[in-house]
């Protein structure tokens, strides 16, 4: 027997990553992070099969997040990176404007390339 538990869709031999469990009770299809073992009342699913799941009409999916895997970035992360990005970039733009050129307003300040700095030592 295989170590490696499979997805308990019909001819699809691809390795589970999740499990799925219907409460009947609430009209609900829970998809969580693999269980730690196989239970007869639940069902494996593989990547593909656990993204594509509808339930029936009426019913509820409730999909468990996976504390231990990393987090997708969304659109908002991405878009407040980009935001930070460009904000860091700013000062040098402004000072550039003002003909000082950045470098006599911070003495600590050794170099600059874009919007990064090299610092001098505070022990020098």
């Amino acid at each position: 027997m295989s170590p490696v538990r499979r997805c308990s869709r019909t001819a699809c031999g691809r390795p589970a990553v999740a499990t799925l469990t219907y409460v009947y009770a609430d009209s609900t299809a829970v998809l969580g992070p693999l269980a730690t073992y196989a239970e007869p009342h639940c069902y494996d699913l593989c990547a593909e099969h656990s993204e594509r799941l509808t339930a029936p009409r009426g019913w509820e999916v409730v999909r468990l997040l996976d504390g231990s895997a990393p987090a997708r970035p969304s659109g908002d992360d991405l878009e407040a990176l980009a935001n930070a990005v460009r904000e860091a970039a700013r000062p040098q733009e402004r000072a550039a404007e003002a003909g000082g050129g950045g470098r006599g307003a911070d003495p600590m300040e050794v170099a600059r390339r874009g919007h990064l700095r090299v610092l001098r030592s505070p022990d020098n």
